[in-house]
């Protein structure tokens, strides 16, 4: 019998460098604040990933300071200030470029991974 924690992981640990992937993709698919980008990743991952609120603020920071989002203040869904993200030009053009290198990444990955002494041409 197998362990239901080690086939299906609840919560999937996020690849160095990924973050800011997520974070683009979030609030490419429209205006987010902080904690609405948290839900957001969580939702379009099925609740696999998870990401901490000590990390996310750092990045959102960072992504502004960067020009790939920009902020403006507004009220949040349960009338309090909140600061909502959107994608700036820059942004839209900087997630085009790490969706194809993420893309280009995983498929050499994968390609790696089905790697057989037969598919290198050597004799088992």
């Amino acid at each position: 019998m197998t362990d239901p924690q080690v086939s299906q992981p609840k919560q999937l640990d996020l690849l160095q460098g990924t973050l800011d992937l997520l974070i683009l993709k979030a609030v490419s698919l429209g205006p987010l604040h902080g904690y609405g980008v948290l839900l957001r990743i969580q939702q379009i991952s099925g609740q696999s990933l998870i990401i901490q609120q000590g990390s996310l603020y750092p990045a959102l920071y960072r992504l502004e300071h960067q020009g790939v989002i920009a902020s403006e203040w507004g009220e949040s869904d349960n009338n309090r200030k909140a600061k909502f993200y959107r994608l700036t030009v820059a942004g839209r053009l900087r997630l085009a470029d790490e969706t194809a290198r993420w893309n280009r990444m995983s498929t050499l990955i994968g390609q790696f991974l089905l790697a057989t002494p037969a598919t290198l041409g050597e004799e088992v």
